[in-house]
């Protein structure tokens, strides 16, 4: 489930280069690849924004049981020792998490096509940081992971009743092309599968 401004694909702007950590737009920002120190932090951030965008909309304890399942501290330390996975953040100077991006290798639905498709997992910005350009830059550097596993694709679900999402992702270029199932607790759930073609993406995201 993707959320705008909030921006979480699987409930869920350049050219960075992945390898290292590299200065964002705006100046008072640094992104970094997340490393298995990250996890508590990285684990209490997810859980706030994922309650933030989408507690209104959720059972109580359907999204309680989904926090703990997703978000728990041992989760996370699961997900950043997945050589499969790249947890990417975005920080103020003064080292405070607003936003960060996950990059994955793994499924790919029936409905995207590609050589070679990569996933934006999540996506994450708090609220207090929309319209400042943590998201293009975020964007830019889930590009430049794509890239740099080989992906000529990257997809994104998107829940189907955010349409500011929908809206967010479309100006980077991306695409409705289905659906898959996405689960709150025991609550089914239709995100919309958005794909983009990675030639031109740095084009876009400037623009």
């Amino acid at each position: 489930m993707s959320s705008a401004p909030a921006m979480l694909p699987r409930r869920s702007p350049g050219g960075f280069r992945p390898r290292d950590a590299v200065s964002a737009s705006p100046p008072d920002l640094r992104m970094r690849r997340a490393t298995i120190d990250d996890a508590a932090e990285l684990s209490a951030f997810a859980a706030r924004v994922f309650i933030e965008t989408f507690g209104d909309a959720n059972d109580p304890g359907d999204l309680r049981d989904h926090v703990e399942s997703t978000y728990g501290v041992a989760q996370q330390r699961a997900e950043l020792r997945d050589e499969d996975t790249a947890t990417w953040l975005v920080e103020r100077d003064d080292g405070r998490l607003v936003g960060y991006a996950q990059i994955c290798r793994k499924r790919v639905p029936a409905c995207v096509t590609g050589a070679n498709p990569v996933e934006i997992y999540r996506f994450y910005v708090e609220r207090a940081s929309h319209g400042t350009g943590v998201a293009q830059a975020l964007m830019s550097t889930a590009f430049s992971q794509a890239r740099e596993w080989g992906a000529d694709v990257v997809w994104l679900g998107v829940w189907e009743h955010n349409p500011r999402a929908m809206a967010f992702y479309r100006k980077f270029g991306f695409s409705d092309v289905g659906s898959i199932d996405f689960f709150v607790g025991p609550d089914r759930q239709t995100d919309r599968v958005f794909v983009m073609p990675l030639a031109g993406a740095s084009d876009r995201v400037a623009g």
